[in-house]
């Protein structure tokens, strides 16, 4: 095909180095395009107005601007890590609609067993699970703590048969990762597993780190977090000069909060389920989850922040109580986010926020 004459439009400035592949500018200029509309100019150093330069020198008009906002929203994890040095931070989890990040042993998704007897696992549909695996698709890492893998033994993998394989990331201070956990048992280079520490856990749990090592674990040392555990934002710092694009903060509560406070997260995902994990029937209102994220008096964030029960729940009266629960509806009431995004998938309601 002939394009000798053409314009074309982009939605970043044509970079001017040699990387992975040629310049882009050389095949531009080879092609003998005329003109280039660039929504923006590339923030990376390497570029930053050398593309749009060389085209100009070239004899190639260029404009750029066009449509720019819409480009720094599409681009936002690749300028965050061009400009900041870090990764966009998307933090993931699915609550009841009670605020539970956990179901009681046996609940099902009316209250007690599922359709065959069987106890209930998760707590979002499989529509949500499934928009959860594409999600892991597109990013570098998927973060949790060791809490998690203790509680849950999860496999932090890719099952939406395409895109990569993210590195699973554990934060842990202490060195508590089980040998025998199903995510240490399938590390691999494929499938990799960043074990985020101290040097000083390094030290002491000499042993057990040994064991992991040989294991295909990999091992990061990091200063300790002013809350304990390991430094949330040196971790984020070395990702960053890993070069990820996108890292996926998965849990559990306590790893949550903590991104999120000390504002760390770019992005919010929240799958809300239309059941309580109390196992009450939810009236076709509290069902809702769009309304329930938007109505002032089930956003009464003192009251839940203060560990009330949940709406329609007796006080002391169900194993939820002690359930880990972070609730989205505290974090609204505290005026701290954006209006979200409302989706629905499957059964539940999903809920994005943008924070940066």
């Amino acid at each position: 095909m002939d394009i000798r004459g053409a314009t074309m439009y982009i939605t970043l400035e044509p970079c001017n180095h040699h990387g992975k592949t040629p310049p882009c500018t050389e095949a531009i200029i080879a092609a003998g395009i005329v003109r280039v509309v660039a929504a923006m100019e590339d923030p990376d150093e390497l570029v930053a107005g050398r593309g749009i330069a060389k085209l100009r020198a070239a004899g190639i008009e260029v404009e750029t601007g066009l449509c720019e906002a819409e480009a720094r929203e599409l681009l936002a994890p690749y300028i965050k890590l061009r400009t900041r040095k870090r990764p966009w931070v998307i933090c993931k989890w699915a609550q009841t609609l009670d605020g539970r990040l956990a179901l009681p042993a046996g609940l099902g998704p009316h209250g007690g067993a599922g359709p065959h007897g069987e106890a209930r696992r998760w707590i979002s549909g499989e529509e949500s699970r499934a928009m959860v695996h594409e999600l892991r698709s597109y990013c570098d890492g998927i973060c949790v703590g060791s809490g998690t893998v203790l509680a849950d033994d999860p496999l932090l993998t890719n099952r939406a048969g395409r895109g990569r394989q993210p590195t699973r990331v554990v934060l842990d201070g202490q060195l508590r990762t089980p040998p025998g956990s199903r995510l240490i048992a399938t590390a691999s280079a494929s499938s990799p597993v960043l074990l985020a520490t101290t040097a000083r856990a390094l030290e002491v749990q000499a042993a057990s780190a040994g064991i992991l090592a040989r294991q295909g674990v990999e091992f990061l040392a990091l200063p300790a977090g002013a809350r304990g555990g390991v430094s949330l934002g040196a971790l984020l710092d070395e990702l960053g000069r890993r070069k990820w694009t996108r890292l996926l903060v998965e849990g559990g509560a306590t790893v949550l909060r903590q991104v999120i406070s000390e504002h760390l997260a770019d992005e919010l995902w929240v799958f809300i389920s239309p059941h309580a994990a109390h196992g009450q029937p939810a009236s076709a209102a509290m069902a809702d989850g769009a309304k329930m994220a938007a109505s002032a008096t089930m956003a009464d964030g003192a009251k839940m922040a203060n560990g009330a029960a949940a709406p329609g729940a007796e006080p002391g009266s169900s194993p939820a109580e002690e359930l880990p629960r972070l609730d989205i509806r505290d974090l609204q009431a505290a005026g701290h986010l954006p209006q979200p995004r409302h989706i629905k998938v499957g059964p539940d309601t999903l809920l994005t926020f943008r924070l940066t």
